[in-house]
């Protein structure tokens, strides 16, 4: 089976406050797009990376994509999440049924080797693998401006990408999104929900995260950030 990584660079800067997408922000002096691309161009189990950018800005994804390899595409993608991930699907039409597909968000920039290996491995057995963390906080349901439920927060993990899917079962999960009339206004806010939704039988395997596999959003996200990559570039410090 062939591995293809899916690194959605979609976002904009808007919470960020920036006037360009978020992924070409640079943190410890190379962009955020080009570290989630490299990531998984280092690893051994990845075949090869397809990159969907904003709209309207496929020569600064070609820009950062260029030095790696494995990637054999770039495209523009769709105006939400589900838009792109639809569009990767579009370009991967040629690949069979079996193949293994992995979307991450290129926002999440530190995401590593160790995380992408297991998630390729357990892709062996399952049909769809998440990547999600405990929560450290008490998660809890309001309704009306009150507390209706406390779920127990042992149960409660917090999701990150990427996730991973056989070819088959995301399109299939897809082709039943749309066919239903409620999904563009009510779409999951990740592939897992996707799969989740309309394909409830499949069961959504778990892998361990990484606090720091953070996602980029907000203004204190990029602080954290550069001292992570001042972490790993500190004296002594592992490559």
């Amino acid at each position: 089976m062939t591995t293809t990584a899916v690194v959605l660079a979609g976002g904009t800067g808007r919470r960020l406050g920036l006037e360009a997408p978020k992924q070409l922000a640079e943190v410890g002096g190379r962009p955020i797009l080009t570290r989630a691309i490299a990531a998984f161009d280092a690893a051994p189990d990845i075949d090869r990376i397809l990159v969907v950018m904003a709209p309207g800005h496929l020569s600064a994804a070609e820009l950062a994509a260029g030095p790696y390899a494995k990637v054999t595409g770039v495209i523009e993608g769709g105006a939400s999440r589900t838009d792109s991930t639809l569009c990767a699907l579009s370009a991967l039409e040629a690949l069979p049924d079996d193949a293994r597909v992995l979307f991450h968000d290129s926002a999440r920039p530190f995401v590593d080797g160790r995380i992408i290996a297991e998630c390729v491995a357990a892709l062996n057995d399952a049909e769809a693998v998440a990547v999600a963390v405990p929560s450290s906080d008490t998660v809890v349901v309001v309704e009306g401006g009150r507390v209706v439920e406390m779920p127990r927060r042992d149960t409660l993990r917090r999701f990150q990408t990427p996730q991973g899917f056989r070819l088959g079962t995301i399109r299939t999960a897809y082709e039943r999104a749309l066919a239903d009339p409620e999904f563009a206004g009510d779409a999951p806010t990740d592939d897992c929900g996707v799969v989740h939704r309309y394909l409830p039988g499949v069961p959504i395997v778990v892998v361990p995260g990484s606090e720091q596999n953070i996602k980029v959003t907000h203004p204190v996200d990029l602080l954290i950030a550069e001292q992570i990559t001042a972490r790993e570039n500190a004296p002594g410090s592992a490559d």
